[in-house]
């Protein structure tokens, strides 16, 4: 008798920390980070699990502009997980759009050493590179990201720019070029960007060959 009435307790519990964990796991789809603030304060859930919210809050924080705020929430989940590569990700693109550049790179140097097969960190790590003056490591950076996601226009876009600024200008233009015959919408921001710096170049200088001599 007493198993009759234990199981679809069991089953309803299940089903709530179900729900539970993915809140726990998912507020940061949101756009309220009250949602991410309640899991921290009231989910039975602890150490690393709980991370995922400050996590999520932290990218609510980053959505909004609210690099400081952002910030905050990616260092206490590093604490409570030091090895998921995103929180390391996501933590370097607060320190870069606010201007911290050197934490930045720190950041995308750990979440590649946690995760090298992810092609995000090394881009943006090129990016924050490339702000700081460093073009040969930007487009180093930007070389390993073409590698590891082909299709992705904004890296070749940004490696030309790396490259046109380094004053190689064939090869920027090749990667403009390659940029524009990637699949995508005509008026995606990396393509705009592509035409521009084409229309800018001009049309590529004719080769000289000198006439053999007599």
């Amino acid at each position: 008798m007493m198993t009759r009435f234990c199981m679809p307790l069991l089953i309803v519990l299940g089903v709530l920390v179900g729900l539970s964990l993915h809140t726990v796991v998912n507020c940061g789809d949101a756009d309220d980070p009250d949602v991410c603030s309640a899991v921290i304060g009231f989910s039975p859930f602890r150490g690393s699990l709980i991370a995922f919210a400050y996590e999520g809050r932290g990218r609510i924080a980053l959505r909004h502009h609210d690099y400081r705020r952002a910030i905050i929430d990616f260092d206490q989940a590093i604490h409570l997980d030091p090895n998921r590569a995103s929180i390391f990700r996501d933590r370097g693109l607060a320190h870069r759009q606010n201007g911290e550049l050197e934490l930045a790179i720190a950041d995308y140097d750990q979440a590649i050493a946690l995760d090298p097969r992810a092609a995000s960190p090394y881009h943006n790590r090129g990016l924050a590179l490339a702000a700081s003056g460093d073009l040969d490591r930007a487009i180093l950076s930007y070389n390993t990201a073409i590698r590891l996601a082909p299709d992705d226009a904004q890296a070749r876009v940004d490696r030309g720019l790396a490259l046109l600024a380094s004053g190689r200008s064939g090869e920027a233009r090749a990667d403009f070029e390659a940029a524009l015959a990637l699949p995508g919408r005509p008026d995606s921001p990396a393509h705009q960007l592509a035409r521009a710096k084409l229309g800018e170049l001009g049309a590529p200088r004719p080769t000289h060959i000198s006439a053999p001599l007599r």
